[in-house]
């Protein structure tokens, strides 16, 4: 145990609960909280210290420690600087390395451990796809999550079309990859995505309820999720395919695509930092922009302007 929790991790913070045998990630990420080459490193770091050392983790929780964010998801600033590099093999070598993360996920029951994940704000595209292969998804009420990268021509590429298809179903994985839109923690516990919806700063108390409630009965709800998997299996071969498309598609992307994932960013790093407005709120104008066909203005400015062209032709 003190060579897991005694490493100089930067971008993650490990606490361990003994009677439990629980041991929580706390992520935080600068200035981006998202899934960078450096947090995926530690991760990965992290779980095959994990690995190494059988039987000693007994429960699981990652949760994040940047406020009113749980994870953007991929780096974006690194996926416009890869492409218009043309550098589709770091594209590909990025997406395995996030592959390499959910495939742990998936297979935790194999090692005889219990996976909870709590989200208390913003989850988006890739922040998503690496709670769905969790075991048990806790969301507070109010925090929104969503798969928006077709507002950018781009789609999930990690895992999003497996694991949603999964839970969800087909009709539920078209429904929000091809669609971008966001949902809420109440929308998406009626998809089935989410198994928990918590009060605004309950998520906690929810937290440790979950595990409790597993803890008696562990070693049943393990061999229960062992087959689970054979019944309902997830295919790396499946999702390393995906990736490779994904990195093909990226480099098809144009620079007004590129101007809006660093649009995108922008906003990230903002509420990042603290602001009150960020990635979702940005998300939420490119969905309008789009309605409109690139045009910012608002419904009443267009309607206004239509009005003055008729006025000026009469």
């Amino acid at each position: 145990m003190a060579g897991l929790l005694g490493r100089p991790y930067k971008t993650i913070r490990l606490e361990w609960t003994s009677d439990l045998r629980l041991l929580r990630v706390r992520l935080c990420v600068r200035p981006i909280q998202c899934y960078s080459l450096a947090a995926m490193g530690e991760l990965q770091q992290m779980l095959d210290d994990i690995t190494a050392n059988p039987g000693l983790v007994r429960h699981f929780v990652m949760t994040s420690d940047v406020p009113q964010v749980f994870n953007f998801g991929g780096d974006l600033a690194l996926f416009v600087l890869l492409v218009r590099a043309g550098d589709i093999e770091s594209l590909e070598l990025y997406g395995r390395r996030c592959v390499d993360l959910v495939w742990w996920m998936e297979n935790a029951a194999d090692l005889g451990i219990h996976t909870t994940v709590l989200a208390q704000g913003d989850t988006l595209g890739g922040g998503l796809e690496s709670v769905l292969p969790f075991h048990k998804v806790i969301f507070e009420r109010g925090a929104q999550a969503g798969f928006p990268e077709v507002l950018f021509n781009l789609f999930p590429g990690m895992g999003a079309w497996d694991f949603t298809i999964r839970k969800g179903g087909l009709a539920v994985a078209n429904e929000m990859i091809l669609s971008g839109r966001l949902y809420t923690a109440e929308e998406l516990q009626f998809r089935r995505l989410v198994d928990v919806v918590a009060e605004p700063g309950e998520g906690e108390a929810a937290l440790e309820r979950v595990v409790r409630e597993v803890d008696p009965r562990h070693r049943g709800t393990i061999a229960a999720l062992r087959a689970q998997r054979i019944a309902a299996p997830v295919r790396h071969e499946s999702l390393l395919a995906i990736v490779k498309l994904w990195a093909e598609s990226a480099m098809g992307l144009t620079d007004r695509d590129l101007r809006l994932m660093e649009r995108l960013a922008r906003a990230q790093a903002r509420k990042a930092g603290g602001a009150d407005e960020g990635a979702v709120e940005e998300i939420k104008r490119l969905e309008l922009e789009n309605a409109w066909g690139g045009d910012r203005r608002s419904g009443f400015e267009r309607r206004a302007a239509n009005s003055g062209d008729r006025r000026t032709r009469g």
